[in-house]
C-alpha cells in the first residue's frame, strides 16, 4: 500500500568529507523517490446488491448461465428485468465474463440497455459491468470501452447508488488498460469526477467512490506528464482539500481516498506550487496536529492511520517545495512537531513503519526551519527523540537526521543537546554494526565538536577517543577517512 517517497535531509555543511556525504545522499534520496512513484497501490472494488449482501455467490454454473441468459435477453418481454439480475450473478465468474465478452453483439445488447428507457434494466445493466470490471482478465477491460461514455454521463444523475456504480466500475475499468485509461481521458473523465465531486459534495458515498476513481487515475505511470496537469487544472484540488475533515456520522472513509489523492499527486511533482497556493500544506498539518492530539489522548478510531499515512506523505513532500520564508504560514506552529512526537511514540510498537514516516515528516520540517528546531528544544521533545535512537527499522536513522538538523542550525542547539546527553548516545550509536547510522553519528559529531571546545573535552572524557580508533582501525573507506579526519584535526588535541 505505500510507496517510498521524497525523503529530503538538508545535509550539513562542514569540511569537503559532508560535501561528499551530501551527494551520496541526493543520489540516494533519488532512488527512494523513483521507488515510491514506481511502486502501484491500484485495486478493484465490488459492490454487492444490498439484498445480496449475505448470500454465498454460487457461480458454479456461470459460464452456461451466461449463454442461456444472453440468448433470452435479445428477446424482449416482461422477463428481461429478471433475466438481467440473473445475469449480473452470472457474471461473478471470471470464467463467465471471458464467456460473455466472446459472445457477438454482447456488449452492444449490454450498452443499449445501458442507454435505454428502462429505469431498472438500466441499473442491472451497470450491475452486470461493474461485475466485469472486477474481472481478473485483463481482455475484460477493452471490452466494456463501448460504455464508459454513458457511465460518465451518468455520474451527474440523481440516484446516489447509481453514481457510485458507475464510479466504482470506471475506478476498476482502469488499471487494467492503457487503452480505456486514454480513451476515458479522452472522454473528459477529470472534468466528470470534478462536476461529480462538485455535485455531490454533500453525498460522502458518492464523495469517496470518486476519490478511489481519482486515485486508480494518479498511480498510472505516465500520470505526472498526462493526467496530474489535467487534475491541477481542474476544480479537483479543492474539492479533495475540502473533503479532509472526517465526517462523525460517516466515518473516515471519503477523508481517506482524498487524501491518497493527494498524495499520490505531491509525491509526483517536482514542484507542488499550485497544492501550496490551494492551502494544501496548512490544511493537511492541521489535520495531523488534530489527529496527533487525538492519539495522544487515547481517542484512536479504528482505520485512522490509513488517513495519517497519506497525511503525513502530503506534508513531507509539500514542505520540500514550500519556500523556506512561508514556511511558519504554511504549516502552523509548534503543535505540528508536538503531533508529529505524538504519532511517532504512538505507532512505534505496533506499526514502524508509520512511526518512520512521523520521523521522516519531522526531519523534513527541521531541515527547513530553525524555529522548528527551537521549538523540539523548548518544548522538551529532544529527550524523549534521543530515547528512540537503539531502534531499528530505519526510525534511528531518521532520528538522527532530525538531531543533525538541530546541531547543523545553532551552536547555541549543539550546546543545548549536549546538555541532554546527546554525546553518550553518540557513543552508543557509533557502537552499532549500521553503517548509515555510524557515518550520521559521526555527521552529529562533528557537528557538535566544532561548537565549542568544552564539546570535545566531554567527548574525550566519555572514552569516546577509542570508539574512534576503533572504528578507523576497522572499518573501510569513508567511514574510516571520516574518523581519521575527526581525531586528527578536532579530537587529539585534547586526549592529553
Amino acid at each position: 500500500m505505500w510507496r517510498l517517497g521524497k525523503v529530503r535531509h538538508k545535509a550539513v555543511r562542514v569540511g569537503d568529507s559532508l560535501e561528499e556525504l551530501r551527494l551520496k545522499r541526493r543520489e540516494h534520496e533519488k532512488e527512494l523517490r523513483q521507488a515510491r512513484r514506481d511502486r502501484q497501490l491500484v485495486s478493484k472494488r465490488l459492490l454487492l446488491n444490498e439484498d445480496e449482501e449475505q448470500t454465498t455467490m454460487d457461480t458454479s454454473s456461470g459460464e452456461q448461465d451466461v449463454v442461456a441468459l444472453f440468448s433470452k435477453l435479445q428477446q424482449s418481454g416482461p422477463e428481461r428485468e429478471a433475466h438481467m439480475r440473473a445475469l449480473g450473478k452470472a457474471l461473478r465468474d471470471p470464467a463467465a465474463q471471458l464467456t460473455f465478452i466472446k459472445q457477438e453483439n454482447s456488449m452492444h445488447l449490454l450498452v443499449g440497455l445501458l442507454s435505454g428507457s428502462n429505469a431498472t434494466c438500466r441499473l442491472q445493466a451497470v450491475r452486470c459491468l461493474h461485475e466485469l470490471s472486477h474481472s481478473p482478465h485483463i481482455n475484460v477491460a477493452p471490452a466494456c470501452l463501448p460504455a464508459t461514455p454513458y457511465l460518465l454521463t451518468y455520474l451527474s444523475g440523481q440516484s446516489t447508488k447509481f453514481t457510485e456504480l458507475c464510479l466504482y466500475t470506471l475506478g476498476n475499468l482502469v488499471p487494467d488498460s492503457d487503452v480505456v485509461k486514454e480513451k476515458l481521458l479522452a472522454q473528459g473523465i477529470i472534468p466528470a469526477l470534478a462536476n461529480c465531486l462538485e455535485n455531490q459534495r454533500h453525498n460522502l458515498a458518492v464523495v469517496e467512490a470518486a476519490g478511489f476513481t481519482l486515485s486508480q487515475l494518479l498511480q498510472a505511470k505516465d500520470a505526472a506528464q498526462k493526467i496530474i496537469p489535467m487534475v491541477l487544472a481542474s476544480t479537483l484540488p479543492s474539492h479533495l482539500l475540502s473533503v479532509l475533515t472526517p465526517d462523525p456520522q460517516f466515518g473516515l472513509a471519503p477523508a481517506i481516498e482524498c487524501a491518497w489523492c493527494l498524495h499520490y499527486l505531491t509525491c509526483s511533482m517536482e514542484d507542488n506550487s499550485v497544492l501550496l497556493a490551494h492551502g494544501a500544506l496548512l490544511k493537511c498539518s492541521s489535520l495531523l496536529v488534530s489527529l496527533g492530539g487525538a492519539v495522544a489522548s487515547g481517542k484512536k478510531e479504528e482505520g485512522m492511520e490509513l488517513l495519517i499515512c497519506p497525511l503525513l506523505r502530503c506534508v513531507g513532500n509539500l514542505l520540500s517545495s514550500c519556500p523556506v520564508g512561508d514556511l511558519s504560514s504554511h504549516v502552523g506552529d509548534a503543535r505540528v512537531p508536538v503531533a508529529l512526537c505524538a504519532l511517532l511514540q504512538a505507532y512505534l510498537q505496533t506499526q514502524p513503519a508509520l512511526a518512520r514516516e512521523s520521523a521522516w515528516v519531522l526531519n523534513n520540517l527541521t531541515a527547513q526551519s530553525s524555529a522548528f528546531c527551537s521549538a523540539l528544544l523548548t518544548l522538551n521533545l529532544v529527550p524523549g527523540l534521543i530515547q528512540l535512537l537503539p531502534f531499528s527499522q530505519g526510525i534511528n536513522t531518521m532520528i538522527l537526521r532530525v538531531l543533525a538538523n538541530i546541531a547543523h542550525k545553532k551552536k547555541e542547539f549543539c550546546v543545548q543537546l549536549v546538555g541532554l546527553g546527546m554525546l553518550s548516545a553518540l557513543c552508543a550509536t557509533l557502537k552499532m554494526a549500521d553503517q548509515e547510522m555510524v557515518t550520521l553519528s559521526m555527521d552529529v559529531l562533528l557537528m557538535l565538536v566544532v561548537s565549542g571546545p568544552q564539546v570535545s573535552e566531554e567527548f574525550v572524557r566519555q572514552s569516546g577517543l577509542s570508539l574512534l580508533e576503533a572504528i578507523q582501525y576497522n572499518s573501510e573507506g569513508e567511514i574510516r577517512r571520516r574518523a581519521a579526519h575527526l581525531l586528527e584535526h578536532h579530537l587529539l588535541s585534547y586526549s592529553s
